[in-house]
């Protein structure tokens, strides 16, 4: 039995190579990418932390551009009392300041919780480039959960969205904290706002 060769089909030994080494830059760009979504989520997973610290929902975001975190942010509206003060907001307002431009080309959003519509709608006025979150949000998604405005063509922006990262430790801490909020909330069978029985 003749041994056959392995590279007669496929060119040269060179050619295998150089074939098989672009292979593998393809497979480490993408596991590298996804390893960066990872550790990026883990930092607004931290600032979820800071939110839930201070009885607000706990959802973090970080925005990062060329390999630098440059804005963080957590949810806020209870304690300054602003219903847009979404972590996402947050974010955007920090690195918008730092970079002196309300434009953030080329910058990265990670959250823990899929953007509202609020949130999509200064995303897309921002300009960022890329969206990336951890749970799905089933009753305020706008990123495919409830709809997707990065998916509608008539408007003149639209950042790539990756879903899903850390979606397990992002979708555990809210449901941590509703469920704590929930053993601690005191019931009441009246209106919250009267107490004399009257609707």
């Amino acid at each position: 039995m003749q041994d056959e060769d392995p590279f007669a089909t496929i060119g040269s030994h060179e050619q295998f190579l150089a074939r098989a080494a672009r292979g593998v830059e393809v497979v480490e760009g993408e596991g590298a990418r996804r390893g960066h979504d990872e550790l990026y989520m883990r930092l607004a997973l931290d600032q979820a932390h800071n939110a839930w610290a201070l009885g607000e929902v706990p959802v973090g975001a970080v925005i990062v551009k060329d390999g630098q975190v440059i804005a963080t942010g957590f949810n806020q509206p209870i304690g300054h009392a602003d219903p847009t003060a979404h972590a996402e907001i947050q974010a955007i307002r920090a690195a918008a300041e730092r970079l002196g431009n309300y434009r953030l080309n080329d910058c990265t959003l990670y959250v823990t919780l899929e953007p509202c519509a609020m949130c999509a709608g200064a995303i897309l006025h921002a300009r960022i480039t890329r969206v990336v979150f951890g749970a799905t949000d089933p009753k305020t998604g706008a990123c495919g959960s409830v709809v997707d405005l990065f998916a509608v063509p008539r408007l003149n922006h639209h950042a790539r969205v990756v879903g899903g990262v850390l979606a397990g430790e992002c979708a555990a801490v809210l449901s941590r904290f509703f469920a704590e909020r929930r053993r601690t909330k005191p019931r009441h069978t009246e209106h919250p706002a009267r107490s004399d029985g009257a609707a």
